[in-house]
Order: C-alpha cells, then structure tokens, then sequence
C-alpha cells in the first residue's frame, strides 16, 4: 500500500542508520513492523500482569518482571 507523509529528513537519516536499510520505504517500512512488533508484546504484557491469561506465575513474581520495553 502506498502512503504519502511528511517525514523531516534527519528522523529519516536516522531512521536509515537505525535500520540498516539504504532507501527509504524499506526503511520506515521496518521501523513501522518493529513498533507495532513492540505495541503488542507491551500490550500482552499487561494484560498478562493483570490476570487476563492462566499464566503459572502469581501476580507478584509477574509484577516483577519489568517491562522489556522502554
């Protein structure tokens, strides 16, 4: 799917070292599927914490582990 947005050129600089990619649209491309990839795995997370799953940690050994994103 084609999109068009305003993206300022040094995000996409650093974007391009960040990613490895050389052009563009493979670049924001990986940097849209890993922050989506990390959205998930946070929102998991959460609801993992707060019970939602039968998950054979207790609810103190899960609030101990710290978020694996920043």
């Amino acid at each position: 799917m084609r999109v068009t947005v305003d993206i300022p050129e040094e995000t996409l600089a650093d974007l391009a070292i960040f990613t490895g990619e050389k052009k563009k649209s493979p670049a924001v491309a990986r940097a849209v599927d890993e922050f989506v990839k990390r959205q998930k795995v946070r929102e998991f997370s959460k609801l993992a914490r707060e019970g939602a799953f039968d998950y054979p940690m207790t609810n103190e050994e899960m609030e101990a582990v710290q978020d694996p994103l920043p």
